[in-house]
């Protein structure tokens, strides 16, 4: 909603602490993060949101304008949004953290060869107009920015997961961004309010 300036409120609720279940459940009947409250309605899916943006902002390219790009973008999130299980439960995501890895679980480096290899093709057959997976920013790169947050916090060197340097250079995109930058300072603003 940030790159294409719509108008929002958010709140922040902090995870991971006894009373957290209970905040979440007061925003988002669901008891689930992302949720996007619009009135009376709740949407609490990554995916489900970006689909409800993209119906009531027709004029936001939220996905790639032409019909190849978008046929293969829609899978590529669908898959960053619920795949890749291993790198999920072995590799949280750690903003601010910086604790790579040596080795990783085989069935993690899969996951990175898998996602290096996705990133790899979309950059080559779509990226030409820019620096992102489809060239210009849109919802597929939304769902990327957490995986390039994983691979920045536990992966020293993705060469050694097939990359030649385009998934190094589409993750260091993603976070030159605005949005992300934001992000990462709102992280460190929050850590320091913890003490």
């Amino acid at each position: 909603m940030k790159r294409p300036a719509l108008p929002f409120e958010e709140i922040n609720i902090r995870l991971w602490r006894p009373d957290s279940k209970e905040q979440l459940l007061k925003s988002c009947p669901s008891g689930l993060v992302p949720t996007l409250l619009n009135g009376d309605l709740a949407i609490w899916d990554s995916l489900a949101i970006l689909d409800y943006l993209a119906e009531q902002h027709p004029n936001i390219e939220m996905w790639p304008r032409y019909r190849a790009a978008r046929a293969d973008a829609r899978p590529v999130s669908a898959e960053m949004h619920s795949g890749f299980q291993a790198l999920r439960e072995n590799c949280s995501m750690e903003l601010l953290a910086r604790s790579p890895q040596s080795t990783l679980p085989p069935a993690v480096e899969t996951d990175i060869r898998r996602i290096v290899a996705i990133w790899r093709d979309c950059r080559a057959r779509f990226g030409l107009s820019g620096p992102f997976l489809f060239g210009q920013f849109a919802a597929a790169d939304a769902m990327c920015a957490p995986v390039a947050s994983r691979f920045r916090t536990y992966v020293a060197d993705l060469t050694d997961y097939g990359d030649d340097g385009t998934a190094r250079n589409y993750a260091e995109a993603i976070f030159a961004t605005p949005e992300m930058a934001e992000w990462t300072e709102g992280a460190r603003a929050e850590m320091a309010a913890a003490g």
